[in-house]
Order: C-alpha cells, then structure tokens, then sequence
C-alpha cells in the first residue's frame, strides 16, 4: 500500500518541481527582456535633454497638475523631453508640431481612451488598435456623415435655448454664473437626443428618477476625471471606498440602460416595417445608424462593441464640446470688439430669425475664427499619448525604439514660440484663409491629425457654433476679475475653480 502510495506522489512532486522551475524561468526571461527594453529605451532618451528628475517621484511633484511647467520647459528644451512617471516609467513629451507630424503619421497604440476601460469592459474606437480599429472607423465614419449631423442642428438649438432661459433668470441676480457645469449638462441633454433620440430633462430637474442614466454618466465624467488624476498605488482597493461604490453602481446603471435601448432598438429593426419607419425618421441617431450599418461581409456590431461605441460618444463627447464651448465663452469675454464682431455677424446672417439652420453655419467665417484661436488656446484635449508599435526616426535625425510611450502635448504645441508669433495673444486673424495656408501641417490640433484624428470633430464644431450664436443674441459676456479661471489639465482641460462671466442681457 505504502509503494503504490510512493508511485503516485513521486510522479506529483516531480510536475510541481518542474512546474516551479520552468516558472522561475519564465519570470527570469520575462525580467531579461524588460532590463533589455528599459536599457535600450534610456539609451535613446539620453539623446534628448530634459528636467531634473527625483529618484523616486521623477517628475510628477514638480508638474502634478501645473501646464505651464510642460510649455516652459518646451521653450528650454527644442522638440521633445523625456519625463518620467516614477523611477521606473518614462514618456517622451512632444512639444513642437515637427515631432508631432512623425508620430501622428504612423499608426501606434492609442493610450489616450484607457480611462475608459473603466467604464467599459469593451473597447471602442478610441481604445481600439489595428484591424479592428479599421473596421469599427469604417462601420462609424456613416454617423459623422454631414446628411446626419444636418438634421442633429435643431436639437442642438433646443438645447441650448434651455441653458439659456436658465442663464436669464441667474443674470438678475446681477452675480457671475459659473458657465462649465450648465454647459456640460446643456452637451449632455444634446448627446442624448442625437445619440438615443432621448429628450431629458437633466437641464433643469436632475433630481428627476426619469433620467437616472443621465445622472449616472454625469457621475461617472467627474468620477473617471478623478479617479485617473489622482491614482496612486491605494488605487487598487479603490472598488472599496466610497467612490468605488459610487462608480460600480453608476456603472451598473449606464450599462443597464444602454443595453435596454439596444435590445429595444433590435427588436424594432428585426420587423421590416419597422426597419422602414425607422430610415423615415425625421433623423437618424447614432444608435440607429451603428445598428443598421454592415461591413462587405454583411457583418455589423456585437453588443458589446455597441455598448462600448456608444460609451465613447457619450463620455468623450460631451465633456469635451462643453469644455470648447465653455474656454470659447471665457476668450470672447476679454476681448469685447471680436465678440462684438461674431454677434453682427449672426445677425447679418439671420436677420430676424432665433433659430439656426445647416446652411447658416457655413457663413459664419469670422465666428468660425474665433472658435478656433480659442480651441488653440484652450484645447479640450490638453495632451494625447501613443505607444509606438514600431521605431520612429525624427527629422533631426534622433529617433526612438519600438515600446516608447509618447506624449503630444496639444496644449505646449500650440503655444510654441518657434511655430506661432506672440502665442498667448487672442487673435483670431491667425486663421483668416491667408494666414492658414502658412502654418505649419500640425501647428494646430485641437482634433489631433492623421487616421487617428477625432471622427467627432465636425459634431464638435456645429455645436460650438449653434451654442456660440444663440448665446450672443441674448447676452453679452463679461469676464468676472475677482474669480479668473485656474487651468487644471484631467481627461479635459478644465478649470479648478470654474469658469465665471457676468451675463449682461441684450434688450
């Protein structure tokens, strides 16, 4: 018994030696490669000069949260300067549009989406690489058509007519209104409408138990913004603390929801009549238009896939507009004589009209103007990081190995000395058709560039223009000096103690 015995645990043991053994040497190989990756990356960022850095922190306590620091070390150091995440994790943050142009030309990995991965367990286009980023911009690009977005220009103005009844009643106060949170809640109630064909309420009753996913994605903005800003190694029991709680079940409630709308919407379609009434709607949604579009193979979206498309509309879609919106705002505010020059041009554009229409937005140039010096000024998306999938040589002749994490930093680009002139300067003639012609391909990138730019852009740019017009026919905008905005770079760029302007009402 005790042989038979001996037989069977002595062939056990020597499988789990082995097992411990060839895992020791997987580990090992794996610590090999890394040293050998880590010493070829160090090797080529000892060609570009950079900060200081503190053994263990790098460089994050001296640029936390501080934007300048990146644009003042840009003046330092030409191009591009590492900076490091710790002792162990480097970037290399690009500055000047040259460098830009090397990178946003090549297809790398997108890091710019992985805060969605904690909304979503899917991946959508943002987040997504390779083949199947092809085919999910392929099956999106539909969406963004100007036949769609044509019809989206009426419930933008509903919108932002609700923000703005909103704001009349705050300017008798005669106190400042801080515009980002109203703004973001005015983007929010549109995204919804084009997105689902869902009108809320979110403007004005929040508390409403109606509009609980509304509720749960404004949540969940603040919540991810928070939680990617602050991250620390107490990370890891975040799914304990209070906000973790808040997050899960914001979370659990978004998914709800949306799976809902998709399982409704494909019952609907599975009928042709249905399917019918649906291609004569008044307009397509987003959601209407991913779940009717099909590949050459006739193959569309999983569930899944849906659900993480229509995540990324949602989260990255409405924060975004309303931070363009709400800089936008803020720039016209100190400089009276362009705003004054945007309000006689919808007026002349208009005439007695209140209401905007698709083609009205073409004519808007000088408005178009000074939207955009303010996105150059105030981009929505301060910075964008690609990990290279494979190496780069720039045009000074240094170059960078596969692996690199690299940073765009959107916000130093635009304000770089050796591209624009007097760059902390407001004036939007910078992009009269004259001026534009002599910039640089990748000066400006508000959008980012290249295959990977933002597929959202013209929606963005529509709803600045609506939400710009209809606010300047009814208020004048005036800047508040006892409460300047304080820059704060999180998933957007932000201001930490809100954007203020008095709102004086046009008789």
């Amino acid at each position: 018994m005790a042989s038979l015995l001996d037989n069977i645990v002595r062939p056990s043991a020597v499988v789990l030696q082995l097992s411990v053994v060839l895992g020791i040497i997987f580990v090992l190989l794996k610590v090999i490669q890394f040293y050998q990756e880590r010493k070829k990356l160090i090797k080529a960022l000892e060609a570009f000069p950079g900060p200081p850095k503190h053994w263990l922190y790098g460089h994050n306590h001296l640029v936390r949260r501080e934007l300048g620091s990146i644009v003042s070390w840009g003046e330092e150091y030409a191009y591009a300067f590492p900076r490091w995440f710790g002792p162990v994790l480097p970037s290399l943050i690009i500055h000047h549009p040259e460098y830009a142009k090397s990178i946003l030309g090549r297809m790398g990995k997108s890091l710019l989406g992985a805060p969605l991965l904690f909304v979503s367990p899917g991946k959508g286009l943002l987040i997504l690489n390779g083949t199947k980023w092809f085919h999910h911009r392929k099956l999106l690009t539909p969406a963004f058509h100007y036949d769609v977005l044509k019809s989206y220009v009426d419930l933008m103005s509903d919108s932002v007519k609700v923000m703005l009844d909103k704001w009349e009643k705050k300017s008798m106060e005669k106190k400042s209104v801080e515009l980002f949170q109203d703004v973001s809640l005015m983007t929010l109630d549109s995204i919804m409408k084009c997105a689902f064909s869902y009108n809320t309420n979110c403007q004005t009753q929040r508390s409403d138990n109606s509009d609980y996913y509304i509720r749960a994605v404004y949540d969940l903005s603040y919540l991810v913004s928070n939680r990617v800003q602050t991250f620390s190694f107490k990370d890891i029991f975040y799914d304990l603390t209070r906000k973790g709680h808040e997050f899960q079940n914001a979370c659990k409630l978004a998914h709800n929801h949306t799976d809902k709308v998709i399982k409704e919407r494909k019952m609907l379609l599975s009928s042709e009549s249905e399917l019918d009434k649906i291609q004569k709607k008044r307009h397509l949604d987003f959601l209407d238009i991913l779940l009717c579009t099909k590949d050459a193979n006739g193959v569309g979206l999983s569930d899944e896939d849906l659900r993480a498309e229509v995540d990324t509309f949602m989260f990255e879609g409405h924060d975004t507009t309303a931070s363009g919106i709400s800089w936008l705002f803020y720039c016209l505010s100190l400089y009276p004589e362009h705003q004054q020059r945007c309000r006689e041009e919808i007026q002349g554009i208009l005439g007695d009209r209140d209401t905007i229409e698709w083609e009205d937005l073409g004519k808007m140039t000088y408005t178009t103007m000074c939207i955009k010096e303010s996105l150059r000024l105030f981009p929505p998306v301060p910075s964008v990081s690609r990990c290279l999938s494979k190496p780069v040589t720039f045009s000074d002749g240094r170059s960078l190995p596969a692996g690199c994490q690299v940073g765009l930093n959107i916000f130093a680009i635009h304000r770089n000395r050796d591209v624009w002139e007097d760059p902390e300067v407001y004036d939007p003639m910078r992009f009269s058709p004259e001026n534009s012609t002599q910039r640089h391909s990748h000066a400006f990138l508000p959008f980012s560039a290249g295959s990977r730019n933002c597929i959202g852009q013209q929606f963005a740019m529509n709803e600045m223009k609506v939400a710009l017009a209809l606010t300047l026919l009814r208020f004048k905008l005036c800047p508040d000096p006892s409460k300047p905005p304080r820059l704060i770079s999180q998933l957007i760029l932000r201001s930490s103690n809100g954007i203020h302007l008095h709102l004086r009402k046009i008789h």
